[in-house]
């Protein structure tokens, strides 16, 4: 098949190259002028695994390019994936949906012959009706236009894996009859052969999909943290409860690892989100629990912060801090709501010192963040510092050498907010050891 990918930032880019390593012919627009370039000589203008190998491998088969032009991906296919971002509106929590409609509106006049707009751009409930109008009213096929409701469950550093093997696929229409679903049947057909379970509903059930999932997501991370918090005071070790209450299938195991807590450019969105529009539906007594999921994933930024001091005394001012994290999870450049920046800002707020590093977020966190230090290694980041917190859980950090390290700090002192380090390792090198949850 031929179809487009409107907007090709994270979500577009990946989708266009994974539909092309499905066999189909796919053509990328995006109105940003640079990003295009960077995008037709095979490389992502960010960091996520595996794709960088996809764009390559599709741009050189020819079954794969982008395009700035509306006209020219209006032209060119009658299937068309909107994936453009849905950020916060300035000042609140709501969606702005003002790219979302933009780029429909843009696409809409070169569109005269049937064609199925699929969008998969997160957004509230609600939404979908008024892509349909603003088709019927700028587009040349006018009736003869089907929206669809595609959305993604993609996860940073898997995004790759989950477009092609995804673990469902929820297809929105505004019909039962509608044509529209023998169309993405077809794009979709290959991971369909697979079994992956298909979902076809309407489209405010879809519409309410990647919120609801999200909104799961984050107060089960947020319940365990709560767990964590209790576990301090009690004297318990919360690692080993999340593994006594994983084992229950009821519950499972899965995105339910105490920590730093969650971030990043969706979770944290889709979270205020999700409770801004029920509150727009006259339903915000139904999610209230979710107030109280985003209070616990603030407090453990700032209970990182409270163990620092317990360390380090409450004046900050002339201490030297290494941290080892700036994205929000590993294997990805995003900083977006990093919650290891988050506590990095707060301590150099109060007086310290901070010294970032990471494998792949540092070019991304010096623009942001030009007020912290940075160091381009994690040994060099420990340089006479008078305390190390791990904040992002990067694999590469597991592997340094505790003993080697303590040589080159001030103090060896250590605070892993994000429970993966062996601290027991860590201890008989000499290191005295903190970490959210656990004795």
């Amino acid at each position: 098949m031929k179809m487009t990918a409107i907007g090709c930032g994270y979500l577009g880019a990946t989708h266009a190259a994974c539909m092309a390593e499905l066999g189909h012919e796919v053509l990328g627009m995006d109105s940003d002028i640079d990003k295009v370039h960077t995008l037709n000589t095979g490389k992502a203008p960010f960091f996520e695994r595996d794709l960088d190998d996809l764009l390559a491998k599709h741009t050189a088969s020819g079954r794969l390019r982008f395009t700035a032009s509306y006209q020219e991906a209006a032209e060119f296919a009658h299937l068309h994936f909107i994936g453009v971002g849905t950020p916060q509106q300035p000042g609140t929590d709501a969606y702005d949906l003002t790219h979302l409609f933009e780029a429909v509106a843009r696409l809409a006049p070169g569109l005269r012959t049937p064609a199925v707009v699929a969008v998969k751009s997160t957004v509230p409930v609600g939404t979908a009706p008024r892509v349909a109008e603003i088709l019927r009213e700028l587009a040349p096929a006018g009736d003869l236009l089907e929206v669809a409701w595609n959305p993604e469950f993609l996860r940073e550093s898997f995004a790759v894996e989950d477009t092609l093997r995804p673990d469902r696929l929820v297809l929105g229409f505004n019909a039962t009859d509608s044509w529209a679903e023998a169309v993405l049947r077809q794009a979709f057909g290959k991971i369909i052969e697979s079994g992956t379970p298909t979902i076809v509903t309407d489209w405010a059930t879809a519409e309410l999909a990647k919120g609801a999932a999200n909104s799961f997501l984050a107060t089960k991370i947020s319940f365990i943290n709560a767990m964590a918090e209790v576990c301090e005071k009690a004297g318990a070790n919360v690692a080993e409860l999340a593994d006594i209450l994983g084992h229950d299938v009821r519950i499972g195991r899965r995105g339910m690892r105490p920590g730093l807590g969650f971030g990043g450019g969706c979770l944290p969105k889709d979270l205020a989100g999700f409770i801004t529009r029920a509150d727009e539906l006259e339903a915000g007594e139904a999610v209230a629990m979710l107030r109280e999921t985003a209070a616990v994933n603030a407090r453990r930024r700032q209970r990182v912060v409270d163990l620092t001091r317990e360390e380090l005394g409450t004046d900050l001012r002339g201490k030297r801090i290494a941290v080892w994290g700036a994205a929000f999870k590993p294997e990805t450049d995003d900083i977006r709501d990093s919650p290891a920046l988050a506590v990095a800002r707060k301590l150099h707020d109060l007086g310290a010192a901070v010294t970032v590093t990471d494998p792949k977020a540092l070019d991304n966190a010096r623009k942001l963040h030009p007020e912290l230090d940075y160091a381009d290694d994690p040994m060099a980041a420990v340089d006479d510092a008078d305390l190390l917190i791990h904040l992002t859980e990067w694999p590469q950090f597991t592997h340094i050498d505790p003993k080697r390290l303590a040589t080159r700090t001030k103090s060896p002192k250590i605070i892993d907010a994000r429970g993966t380090l062996n601290t027991d390792q860590w201890r008989v090198a000499g290191w005295t050891t903190r970490a959210l949850g656990r004795p």
